[in-house]
């Protein structure tokens, strides 16, 4: 990761603030943006930075990006199929925002989840919310930069006694992992050269607590050699995925 502080959108969430805390405890500088700071400052460490901004308003995140070395973008969104809060104003056109606003050689890490390459998934009925995570997904990739996509499986406040991480590819498991996981994995991918250019499925399995990032991550294969669909809404391929240009 080039010097320079990180930008966690989203890191008032039940995600984002354990990315936070983790990345204070390794002297990372850190900003933390939130579409409502008053509700968001209780649960931000009162020495860092926090902004307003909102990945569907442009204008918004140019300040808190500027200098930003990274930028973990753990957004959670809306299930309506229409309006501000449908899954593609932050999944796809959020993301697409973000892009603009970051330097090109900022490390991107991605939240998304599993089953974003199934679309036959019931959580695609709402707001066809799988189709855009993938759609962002692209867009992330096409870029040229730096990146780690994160597909959490279902999500859990704890780990269970005996339980181990375990990371794949190719988006055909199922099951959970504690959010602590999520949020060590998002950190440890800024600091390992073999998590640039990744994408992989998390879950908690039976085996010993300790994780070895380094290793788990050493074993990843780069996108391109992953097989996986491409995205399609209404059973069209989602337009201009291929190419981002920032603005």
């Amino acid at each position: 990761m080039e010097e320079g502080p990180v930008t966690v959108i989203g890191g008032a969430g039940r995600i984002g603030r354990r990315i936070v805390s983790r990345l204070r405890e390794r002297g990372v500088p850190v900003r933390v943006t939130t579409r409502d700071v008053r509700r968001s400052r209780s649960a931000v460490p009162g020495d860092v930075p926090l902004a307003h901004a909102d990945v569907r308003e442009p204008a918004s995140l140019a300040p808190p990006l500027r200098g930003c070395a990274a930028v973990v973008f753990s957004v959670e969104p809306g299930t309506a199929g229409s309006g501000p809060d449908r899954p593609e104003t932050t999944m796809f056109q959020g993301v697409r925002h973000v892009l603009d606003a970051v330097g090109p050689a900022a490390h991107v890490v991605l939240v998304s989840q599993i089953y974003v390459t199934r679309a036959d998934h019931p959580q695609n009925r709402y707001g066809r919310m799988l189709d855009w995570r993938l759609a962002g997904e692209e867009l992330i990739r096409a870029r040229g930069g730096p990146y780690t996509i994160v597909r959490p499986s279902w999500l859990t406040d704890s780990r269970g006694a005996g339980e181990a991480v375990r990371l794949e590819q190719g988006d055909t498991g199922d099951g959970r992992i504690c959010r602590d996981d999520v949020a060590d994995a998002c950190v440890r991918a800024l600091s390992t050269p073999a998590a640039i250019g990744t994408t992989f499925e998390m879950y908690n399995v039976a085996g010993p607590s300790a994780t070895d990032w380094d290793t788990l991550f050493a074993r990843l294969r780069p996108d391109g050699a992953v097989a996986g669909r491409r995205p399609r809404i209404n059973g069209t391929e989602v337009p201009d995925v291929g190419a981002h240009t920032p603005r």
